[in-house]
């Protein structure tokens, strides 16, 4: 799974999930502050990120996440280090 795509599935369940509007989200969006998501939105979000992917992010991914891309890296080197 490409970067790209797991970007799409960001974009996708911030404005499914939290009715985001996609003109807001970027790879440099800040979570917390340009998003508002809070502590109970992010599990939401981390089970989403597995449903699509395969790949349960861990709270300690969360510690050093700040931005979507912070979260596309994780993921991404995720998958590709357990072939999923």
């Amino acid at each position: 799974m490409s970067k790209e795509q797991i970007f799409e599935i960001l974009q996708k369940a911030l404005v499914e999930l939290f009715e985001i509007e996609s003109s807001k989200i970027s790879l440099s969006s800040k979570i917390y502050e340009d998003l508002e998501i809070d502590s109970i939105d992010a599990i939401d979000l981390v089970d989403y990120i597995k449903k699509q992917t395969g790949y349960k992010m861990q709270a300690s991914d969360f510690k050093e996440v700040k931005t979507l891309g912070d979260i596309v890296k994780i993921v991404s080197a995720q998958l590709e280090k357990n072939n999923i």
